[in-house]
């Protein structure tokens, strides 16, 4: 089945303690139905010490389920995907604006 959200894609969290902020996903996971956003489910990380890096606490962006994002629209609101077909092409549209993504 096709991925209605993909790497890139601007998206708004709809539960959890993220819930409202928007950010950009960095990557998916299909097999585990995850994707990993910046700036959202922030977890405290410990690093030991390295040659070239410095040990302490990381912040580190934890993976989020899938269900809970939305795609933006064009308007900044949450929408949700649909597919067509546009010139023997199957695309991807925002169901709230009918744009294609």
């Amino acid at each position: 089945m096709a991925a209605k959200l993909k790497k890139g894609d601007k998206v708004v969290v709809l539960a959890g303690k993220d819930k409202g902020k928007q950010g950009e996903i960095t990557a998916v996971m299909p097999k585990d139905n995850k994707a990993i956003v910046d700036g959202i489910n922030i977890s405290i990380r410990h690093q030991r010490q390295t040659q070239n890096s410095q040990g302490g606490r990381v912040p580190k962006a934890m993976p989020i389920d899938l269900s809970n994002l939305a795609l933006m629209d064009k308007d900044g609101k949450a929408t949700r995907v649909g597919f067509r077909e546009e010139d023997g092409k199957k695309v991807r549209f925002a169901k709230t604006t009918g744009d294609v993504i």
